[in-house]
Order: structure tokens, then C-alpha cells, then sequence
């Protein structure tokens, strides 16, 4: 049965703060590349209250490495071409954005890992300076129009390029241009100058505290022009299985994408979606969904300034807490929607 979610908007919000992270929700080993580090599984126990937190995950961060250092945010190619893409299931938070012609690209942000090999990196887009606006850190494309570059140059980010990075960037042979260029994140980390660790993007639930709204099966986030993307609950993993084009969405590492969040915002497109030199409205509210622990809470973003966090909200005006891991952010135009295809009576 498939079912389009209507949109409540939230006319007058409560002040919220987005606060740090707190305890784990499932057990998850993760791996620091490129160090020694390892944010391992906490037990749920009064110990958890001490362990430092990844700050884009709400994983436990047990040698602090992670928050001693800058966030990396990646401009992905999102075509046919780009797959599998590299590195994509490692990242923190991933945004998913509209660019001309309504294709999707995607600004994946690494922080608690840095892969050796990432990519195909593409260029900038003025959606960029919305996204990364807040947390810093290093912003790492293969270059971009004159408009966009100048769009980020007004972030506080430290740009790296293909014409400046050196061996941080490099092209592979067994695929065309202009799907072919990779990025070291280790290496790119180095170049960012004095770390400055990133804010908080989300809060999390503990795994104590039962997630709430109805239970779903799968849903198709409607992007136009070939480019929905499907998601569908893995009870095993308890996280999203992510599909496009028709197939399993899997990294050249062969791990399939699953994040443990998946947030639809609808926002407004400055300039027209899919049209040349547009951008996500990102200041101000608008409605969503938050898809977490199988489950859909219907939701209103909202957003203060560029330098505040997107504050996601209920029915009741609470804050919605997310799962501890990676999370995937759509950004729909309202002429979109995000479908369930299948649900749990």
C-alpha cells in the first residue's frame, strides 16, 4: 500500500538548544582510518555517562580523536557513472541536494573516520555554503563555477580544490572523466590547518528510550528526473537499506549504505529547483519526517541563522532525538514527497 505523509506545520516553535550527544543505541564498532583509534561498543551502563562522544554521530568517541579534530565535508558525484561511489557508507552525516536539471549530488561529511579513497569528487554548489556554514573544517571539491566558488569563500571553511591538493587528490584509470577523481581524507585532514572540532548537528536518544511515531517498512524519497531514492528497514542491522537506479546502493568497498537516520526536509529552492545557480532555503522552517529505529515522525525543521544547528521538532514542539550513527538528510523541494510503501499496522 503506498501512502503519501502530509506536512503539519508548526507555527509557533519552542526555543530549542541543541545539546551533546548522549549514550549509544546500538552496538557499533567503528574504525578510525588513517590512526590507531577505535570507537568501540560502550555497555549501557553508569560508565556510558563518561565516554566522550563522536560530535556527527553520538557514537562513543573513547580517545577523544574525533572531537579534537575538523569536520571534512566531501562534494560527491551522485550519477549513474559515480557508482559505486567511494567511501560514502563511512561518513557522518551525508545531505543529499538538487542541482540543475534536478539531478542529486552529495555533500557526505567525515569526521569519526577518514577513508583513504573517497569519492568521485564533483563540483561546488551554492547549496554548499548552507550546509557546511556551521560546522567548518575543511570543504574538499574538484573545483566550480565562479559563482559557487565564491559562495563557499564566504564560509568559514578552508577550501581545498583539485588544483591545490596535491597528492590529496588523484584520478584512477579505470573509469572517465569526469567520474574519476578520488581524495584521500587522511591526507586532506592534514591540509585544514589548526582542528577545529565540530558542533553537535543532532541529539540523540539513548538506548534506554524507545523510539516513537509509527512503524515503517520502506519509503521512496521522490526526487524527479530518475533520482528517487528507496529505503527500506533492516531488522538485523537496525538501520535504513538505501537503494537507487534501481539496485542496492553499495560502496566500492562493497558495503551497502544504511544509515540509522534518514531526515526528509522539504525546503524551498532559491531560484527554481533544478535550475542553474539555485540553492536550498536553509534559514527559516518548513515541514519533515524523521525516520529512525523503523519508525516515522512527522516533523518541523527549523532554523534560526547560518551559524545555528537545524533544530528538528515534533507535533508537541520537542526535539526529535536521532539514532546514534550515520544519518542521511534529503533536501526535497515541496513539490516532492517522501512515500511510504510499506508499513507496519
Amino acid at each position: 500500500m503506498r501512502r503519501v505523509f502530509g506536512f503539519v506545520m508548526i507555527i509557533s516553535l519552542c526555543a530549542v538548544t541543541i545539546g551533546v550527544p548522549v549514550a549509544l543505541a546500538d552496538s557499533t564498532t567503528t574504525t578510525l582510518a588513517g590512526s590507531t583509534s577505535t570507537l568501540a561498543s560502550v555497555p549501557n551502563t553508569s560508565a556510558v555517562k563518561h565516554t566522550k562522544i563522536a560530535p556527527l554521530t553520538g557514537l562513543p568517541d573513547p580517545t577523544g580523536e574525533a572531537g579534537r579534530r575538523s569536520a571534512l565535508t566531501v562534494k560527491i558525484d551522485n550519477t549513474p557513472e559515480a557508482m559505486p561511489q567511494y567511501g560514502i557508507d563511512e561518513a557522518d552525516v551525508v545531505y543529499e541536494e538538487i542541482v540543475e536539471g534536478g539531478i542529486t549530488r552529495l555533500a557526505a561529511i567525515f569526521n569519526s573516520q577518514l577513508p583513504t579513497e573517497v569519492g568521485p569528487l564533483r563540483s561546488v554548489r551554492r547549496t554548499d555554503r548552507e550546509l557546511v556554514y556551521r560546522i567548518g573544517g575543511i570543504f574538499a571539491c574538484s573545483g566550480g563555477a565562479q559563482y559557487a566558488l565564491e559562495s563557499i569563500a564566504t564560509a568559514p571553511v578552508k577550501l581545498i580544490t583539485e588544483s591545490d591538493a596535491g597528492s590529496a587528490m588523484f584520478r584512477i584509470s579505470t573509469r572517465y572523466p569526469p567520474h574519476n577523481l578520488l581524495a584521500n581524507a587522511v591526507l586532506l585532514m592534514a591540509k585544514g590547518g589548526k582542528p577545529k572540532p565540530p558542533p553537535p548537528l543532532f541529539t540523540y536518544r539513548s538506548k534506554s528510550t524507545p523510539a516513537k511515531g509509527p512503524r515503517v517498512n520502506s519509503f521512496v524519497v521522490g526526487f524527479a528526473s530518475g533520482y528517487e531514492a528507496s529505503y527500506e528497514w533492516n531488522g538485523t542491522t537496525r538501520s535504513w537499506d538505501r537503494s537507487i537506479f534501481g539496485g542496492p546502493d553499495v560502496s566500492a568497498a562493497g558495503v551497502r549504505v544504511s544509515p540509522k537516520n534518514v531526515i526528509v526536509m522539504n525546503v524551498k529552492y532559491e531560484g527554481g529547483v533544478g535550475v542553474l545557480g539555485s540553492y536550498a532555503l536553509l534559514v527559516g522552517s518548513g515541514p519533515a519526517e524523521v525516520f529512525s529505529a523503523g519508525r516515522v515522525q512527522r516533523a518541523t525543521w527549523s532554523r534560526k541563522g547560518l551559524s545555528r544547528a537545524i533544530v528538528y521538532t515534533n507535533s508537541s514542539g520537542r526535539v526529535i532525538d536521532m539514532t546514534p550513527g550515520q544519518t542521511w538528510v534529503e533536501l526535497l523541494d515541496p513539490t516532492q514527497h517522501a512515500v511510504v510503501t510499506s508499513s507496519v499496522n
